[in-house]
């Protein structure tokens, strides 16, 4: 399975970085990665990893400012691909079909050849602008998949919220993972309790 991951420059790049490590460990499983500029920086400000460490752990990288890169072109056939973080900035460029980076473009792909592209969009409030942009997205065929966390598997570090995010965006793709334990409903509530 060749899959495209994304990394542009919003807040939550461990998110992306996460979603590598993963991938990495599974057979069969070859990543092209694409990280914008900010992004890079944010990888720096954010976390222990250098950008040459987070590249290391992709099959294949691509200069962001190449739009003639192999991910620009619908023959380049994937399974789909990940923007994780996505800033509203690169989700708006996706709603209005702005392909002017390779990240944008390979993006803009993936929608027009009816693949997935989920795209983990971290901004918080969310004004009507933003909300319009995303709302252009979804319409045209991407998810939307901000990394909210989820409780119920009472997470009890950083790295279970982040692997539950990455954990269901890997399941919306159909790739099988331990990341998350599968829902089996609420416990019964003993008899006499509130």
């Amino acid at each position: 399975m060749r899959l495209l991951v994304g990394i542009s420059g919003s807040t939550g790049a461990i998110y992306g970085i996460r979603l590598l490590q993963v991938l990495r460990g599974l057979p069969d499983v070859e990543t092209h990665l694409i990280v914008s500029s900010p992004a890079k920086r944010t990888i720096v400000e954010e976390t222990e990893f250098s950008v040459k460490e987070v590249e290391g752990l992709a099959s294949r990288v691509y200069d962001n400012r190449d739009i003639g890169a192999a991910p620009a072109s619908g023959s380049f056939k994937t399974a789909g691909m990940v923007i994780l973080p996505c800033s509203i900035r690169t989700a708006s460029a996706l709603a209005t079909s702005s392909g002017d980076t390779l990240l944008c473009r390979a993006g803009d792909v993936t929608l027009k050849e009816g693949r997935p592209l989920i795209v983990g969009v971290r901004e918080a409030p969310l004004h009507v602008g933003h909300l319009r942009q995303l709302t252009a997205l979804a319409e045209i065929g991407a998810v939307i998949f901000p990394p909210v966390p989820a409780f119920y598997d009472r997470p009890r570090t950083l790295d279970d919220v982040v692997n539950h995010t990455v954990g269901r965006i890997l399941a919306r793709l159909g790739v099988t993972h331990d990341l998350v334990r599968e829902w089996t409903g609420t416990r019964p509530t003993p008899a006499g309790s509130p």
